[in-house]
């Protein structure tokens, strides 16, 4: 396999794992059905195993390399500017798209057997859910948001503290390396995870099933591919001064492992390292910025989708809207994006959306069947965002090596490089 490259390894998962899931349905063999399922449910499971460790020590470990930054405030605020910048601009182009393409008109759904979600967002869960009421309940039930929040709280603290952190912080970092190389390994098989998740939609949710949300599901795809070839390599051309091809053709590996796995998180080794090693993005500024990235920053999951699918669960329950409630929308998904904290879906910040627009929550259970589709390309945007943002704030900063930036793409057969591993000292 190391004679074809990794991006050729995913497609050709892709490929035959579409080919197996379509040959599954057409003649109804289950037993190919069920194995897909498998294949695709365990790789998901590896690459969740690592998210609450991974998380964790590299927050704790990015806010700790803030103090090797010059300037460290000034570029953290950057990120979190152009994070909101680039939600605002996604959730505008969600909004206009549903507007155009009205994806509940004339739809027919039995809304009386939908049922609402059994978790839901608020915005009172959400500020009072970042803070944990304990912290074992935080790792155990995966609450990325919480796990982020610990991490910011002791690296910040770490950082204060100086030399005397120094033994949690060498630990963090040493927990950190050893979750990267053993994802490392577990992202290796992502053509075989590949063929189990792509054939498992293709056997499981056939044409009939998407035909009534056909114009739904065409506007998430249209909205992501708007984002991904007109909004991020504008920015990227006109602000950061990157050929938007070269930086394409160096991310690929880590958008198609998103596309894939949807997973941001479990994407997170990977992308760090084409966001280093490929795009010359300063290390010590990108060992914040990606990690901080991954856990709020969702472009398709929390701007694109919540702006489309408000508009379809209000066509298609009758509820009108009117400019506040699109101004609602556009509020939520820029304030509230890191609710979807770097996991598979978008549940959280849909109800959130409904929640607040007052919108049936029984809508959520209409689009469950097709969450998978759609959130395969919602997580490729992310993982782009996650890319570009970083690369745009390293270029206004003078942190981008264009000699990294234009060379030849490397085979990505190694695992991450390690963080720097003292406060202090710098890598280059």
């Amino acid at each position: 396999m190391k004679r074809f490259s990794f991006s050729l390894q995913l497609l050709l998962g892709l490929v035959v794992g579409a080919a197996l899931g379509f040959v599954a349905r057409a003649w109804d063999i289950s037993w190919l059905a069920d194995t897909l399922t498998e294949v695709g449910t365990i790789f998901v499971q590896l690459l969740k195993l690592a998210v609450a460790p991974l998380v964790f020590t590299a927050v704790v470990v990015s806010v700790a390399n803030l103090g090797n930054v010059t300037g460290a405030a000034r570029l953290a605020g950057k990120t979190l500017l152009w994070f909101m910048a680039t939600a605002l601009i996604a959730v505008v182009i969600g909004i206009a798209l549903g507007l155009i393409i009205n994806p509940g008109q004339g739809v027919t759904l039995d809304t009386s057997q939908a049922r609402a979600p059994e978790h839901t967002g608020s915005w009172v869960d959400f500020l009072t859910g970042i803070i944990p009421t304990n912290v074992v309940t935080a790792f155990s039930e995966l609450n990325v948001l919480q796990i982020v929040f610990l991490g910011i709280v002791l690296g910040a603290a770490a950082l204060a503290l100086g030399e005397k952190a120094e033994p949690f912080l060498n630990l963090s970092r040493s927990v950190l390396d050893l979750v990267q190389k053993a994802l490392w390994w577990v992202i290796r098989l992502a053509p075989i995870g590949t063929a189990g998740l792509i054939g498992k939609s293709v056997a499981t949710y056939g044409w009939d099933l998407l035909a009534p949300l056909t114009r739904l599901t065409i506007g998430v795809y249209v909205g992501c591919l708007i984002v991904l070839v007109a909004v991020y390599p504008a920015l990227l051309a006109g602000v950061g001064k990157v050929n938007p091809v070269t930086f394409y053709r160096n991310a690929w590996p880590a958008i198609e492992l998103a596309f894939v796995s949807r997973s941001s998180v479990g994407t997170l080794p990977l992308t760090q390292k084409v966001t280093i090693e490929r795009l010359g993005v300063d290390r010590d500024y990108a060992s914040f910025a990606v990690p901080f990235g991954a856990t709020t920053k969702m472009d398709g999951c929390a701007s694109i989708y919540p702006a489309l699918a408000a508009i379809f669960v209000a066509q298609v329950f009758d509820v009108p809207l009117g400019f506040g409630d699109y101004l609602l929308i556009a509020f939520v998904s820029v304030v509230g994006s890191a609710a979807t904290a770097g996991l598979t879906g978008a549940i959280v910040m849909l109800t959130l959306t409904l929640t607040t627009l007052g919108l049936p929550l029984e809508g959520v259970g209409l689009l469950l069947a097709i969450d998978p589709i759609l959130d395969m390309i919602r997580t490729a945007t992310n993982v782009t965002g996650q890319i570009v943002v970083p690369v745009l704030v390293a270029r206004s900063e003078r942190r981008l090596d264009d000699a990294v930036l234009n060379t030849p793409p490397q085979p990505l057969d190694t695992a991450p490089a390690p963080a720097p591993s003292r406060v202090g000292e710098s890598v280059a």
